[in-house]
């Protein structure tokens, strides 16, 4: 074997976003650790967390409650919710955003009286979401960095991807991970007791996607391939009001939920505010997947703007008050060539969360033993559609939950032996595309699985589209399998970064295609156009995805529907 740097730990955190962060935090918070979190890009710089605009659900107002919020969350994901992950959620929710406050110093805006403000997002039954202006991301991941680095038993590696998961010798307990240097262009093995996935999701197999450009799935797919059961892969979600600005970085990016609920209207190019057509009742306040169809719908139905979107208009509040609002959403459409404080905005739908991933139990631990999830890694808490706020309150909930969790059982664990043929293999597969003299181009490949999703895997599914989508992606997998990259050096290879990207977002891609063919009805952010309704006496469950000898293999599971059966109306507290 290859001679490669090993490292020791007793937890392994993979991802430095919110749930990673805090997952840290919180086990060195006990003493005697040692906690190694390996990032892809820079700490509380990359990954989505810090892309958080809008804001953060809690029950905090003595008119709202945790009942409230647990039906909203439920309500939103069409009741295939984990209701005891949901349960955890809206219960930590105002523990934590009291911790963040008064333990790492974040500060939200306040009322006049000085109670936090909270505003109005879609399908929420009250205004709970908290939030610094409208970059809220930013400020919580600052004041978590900068409380993580002050840590001297946490060990940061930037710049670090997983790329590989590592079990012991008798293929049972995950015991690591193999890490690629990014910056050096070398691998590192990391023993540990317990290891989190908490990368992140981010859908970028999309044309229109709004997650960080980093991000490829990769937890996801590390527990995949790991054996471990994935749930509800079918369920991505599609922000609604993503900028359309072709050619350029800010193509996708994300208008925050708080201008629809602050007032703004969404017009097709006859000017028409049609929402009224899909939900006559909240309108533009609608969750995120009957906003988005309803987006779709207009454009492929030739009501769309010259650039294949609608407008999103709030500037009928005044300059003045939209700018005091959103300053943030005003500096990025003017840089855009918009300016939303006078006028209108060309948004459309773009890939943004995806509510499936890995099965978690309350405890975040997985079905393969010293291996956690948390944050979008993990599958259960949104169900079919994550309302607008409940992300970065789950990624923290969660990953605070993970890092207790993790601290008290890895006390006594035994460090297990990774089988080295295990770690050769998958240095051997990361460093194919720097191997071959000849093969295929990556940034075609890329380009060519965007358009496929797009057009095939996207906002409305049917059975045909789906099938000949799992037919090109088989042809892509086997050359994604055939990619050729420069023969540069491998350290900060770029070209090699995104085959390594390619290979994470076809095989997520395949699971997503396949789960959505399996489910035949429609729900939440799935849309069947030719099964378009919801039916619950068949599909009141999830689909679970494990791999197996014979390749994927998909199963109905009922949805734990363990405090509220919507079909009966029973509620056990």
């Amino acid at each position: 074997m290859r001679a490669v740097e090993t490292l020791s730990a007793d937890i392994l955190i993979l991802g430095g976003g919110g749930a990673g962060t805090l997952a840290a935090l919180h086990a060195s918070n006990r003493p005697g650790l040692k906690v190694v979190v390996a990032v892809k890009g820079l700490l509380g710089k990359s990954g989505c967390t810090r892309m958080v605009q809008g804001g953060y659900n809690a029950v905090l107002h003595p008119d709202d409650s945790i009942e409230r919020h647990f039906l909203d969350t439920l309500r939103g994901g069409a009741f295939i919710n984990d209701q005891e992950l949901v349960w955890i959620l809206v219960n930590r929710a105002p523990q934590m955003v009291a911790e963040l406050e008064n333990r790492y110093g974040c500060f939200f805006d306040r009322n006049p009286d000085g109670t936090i403000h909270q505003k109005p997002f879609g399908g929420q039954t009250f205004d709970r979401t908290v939030h610094r202006g409208d970059l809220t991301g930013i400020e919580i991941m600052e004041r978590l960095r900068t409380a993580l680095l002050a840590r001297d038993s946490v060990l940061v590696l930037e710049e670090h991807r997983a790329v590989g998961l590592l079990r012991d010798r008798g293929q049972g307990r995950v015991c690591g991970a193999v890490l690629l240097n990014i910056r050096r262009g070398t691998f590192t093995v990391v023993q540990a007791r317990a290891t989190l996935l908490a990368t992140g999701g981010g859908p970028t197999m999309y044309r229109m996607a709004t997650p960080s450009r980093e991000k490829s799935l990769d937890g996801i797919v590390l527990a995949y391939q790991a054996g471990a059961l994935l749930m509800d892969m079918e369920m991505v979600q599609f922000h609604p009001t993503a900028l359309v600005v072709p050619g350029s970085e800010l193509n996708g990016a994300v208008l925050e939920e708080g201008l629809r609920g602050a007032g703004a209207h969404l017009l097709n190019s006859l000017g028409e505010r049609f929402m009224a057509r899909y939900d006559p009742d909240r309108m533009e306040r609608s969750t995120r997947d009957i906003v988005s169809r309803a987006c779709y719908l207009e454009i492929t139905a030739g009501r769309g703007t010259p650039g294949g979107g609608v407008w999103l208009d709030i500037s009928h509040l005044g300059r003045a008050t939209v700018e005091a609002l959103f300053p943030g959403m005003v500096e990025r459409t003017r840089a855009a060539g918009f300016d939303l404080a006078t006028g209108p905005v060309e948004v459309c739908p773009a890939a943004h969360f995806i509510m499936g991933g890995v099965v978690i139990d309350e405890s975040c631990h997985t079905t393969i033993p010293g291996l956690y999830a948390a944050g979008e890694d993990a599958a259960g808490v949104q169900g079919a559609n994550r309302l607008g706020g409940n992300g970065v309150a789950e990624s923290t909930v969660f990953g605070a939950l993970a890092g207790d969790v993790m601290a008290e059982e890895v006390v006594g664990t035994p460090r297990l032996e990774p089988d080295p043929h295990e770690v050769e293999a998958h240095i051997e597969a990361a460093t194919g595309p720097l191997r071959r003299d000849a093969g295929e181009d990556v940034y075609g490949l890329l380009d060519r699985l965007r358009e496929l999703m797009w057009a095939k895997v996207g906002v409305v599914r049917n059975r045909s589209g789906l099938e000949a989508a799992l037919a090109e992606l088989a042809e892509l997998k086997e050359r994604a399998a055939r990619v050729k990259t420069q023969k540069a050096a491998p350290a900060f290879n770029l070209e090699w970064q995104q085959a390594l990207n390619l290979r994470s977002l076809v095989a997520a891609s395949e699971l997503v295609a396949a789960s959505a063919l399996y489910r035949t009805e429609s729900r939440g952010a799935h849309y069947r156009e030719d099964f378009p309704d919801q039916d619950d006496e068949n599909w009141l469950c999830n689909v679970t995805a494990v791999r197996a000898e014979g390749g994927l293999r998909l199963e109905k599971r009922p949805a734990r529907l363990s405090r509220i059966n919507p079909l009966v109306g029973e509620r056990r507290q």
